[in-house]
């Protein structure tokens, strides 16, 4: 599998996965009202695809604010059925986190299992206010979330890089 960046042809194949992946009704969960209206950071968007082009998983990352800080959103994160136990969901956090920090990008959120997301570094976040319904022990954050604390809201049109 090449770990490559998501291509505008791969939209829809993307979409795809995510639907397979996902239970039905994915995009009322809370953490797609960050999405709505917003393009993912094209930088950070990346898949896992096969010699044949065919898609076996995808990330995606979202600019947001906290309070008066911006950060990445992490995720959907998915692998097809098909390739799970192959460590591609890993690969793409890993490649992924890697580019954003060289990018400049400070922090990463994401609202996700913590002992899976525990072994890249993420950690709980406190005083980190996701969009209702959220469990606050789901909030987990990376790098830089000293003395930052807030709503977490969509960000339109972010820079790339540090915020």
């Amino acid at each position: 599998m090449e770990l490559r960046v998501e291509t505008p042809q791969d939209w829809w194949a993307v979409e795809a996965l995510y639907d397979l992946s996902f239970a039905p009704g994915r995009t009322a969960l809370s953490s797609y009202r960050l999405r709505d209206g917003v393009d993912p950071v094209p930088e950070l968007s990346l898949v896992a695809s096969d010699e044949a082009g065919i898609i076996g998983g995808a990330i995606r990352y979202w600019p947001i604010r906290v309070g008066a800080h911006g950060a990445l959103l992490l995720g959907p994160v998915a692998v097809h059925p098909t390739r799970q136990g192959e460590g591609l969901g890993g690969a793409l956090v890993r490649d992924s986190l890697a580019r954003a920090e060289m990018l400049g990008w400070k922090r990463v959120l994401l609202v996700g299992d913590a002992p899976y997301y525990g072994k890249f570094g993420f950690q709980k976040l406190d005083g980190v206010e996701m969009p209702p319904p959220t469990n606050p022990d789901r909030v987990l954050g990376l790098w830089d979330w000293k003395d930052v604390r807030g709503v977490v809201s969509s960000l339109k049109n972010a820079p790339t890089g540090s915020t």
